[in-house]
């Protein structure tokens, strides 16, 4: 969990995005996607597909598996 709130984060900051406005790119509620950068929540699966597509990284990537 603690590498995927990390990863969020950082490939969020290196497209110099809000999280307002990652949230309306992911059709969720801001502090939905917020408590997923604090490892508050889960990240489902169907929100990790998209932010793979949107990063062009894969899952295994954004949730720490390899580097």
């Amino acid at each position: 969990m603690i590498k995927v709130k990390l990863r969020l984060k950082e490939l969020r900051n290196e497209k110099e995005l809000t999280q307002q406005q990652l949230a309306d790119i992911l059709k969720i509620r801001r502090n939905t996607y917020g408590r997923y950068e604090t490892g508050e929540r889960v990240v489902p699966i169907e929100i990790l597909w998209a932010l793979a597509d949107y990063y062009k990284e894969s899952i295994d990537y954004l949730v720490g598996r390899i580097d």
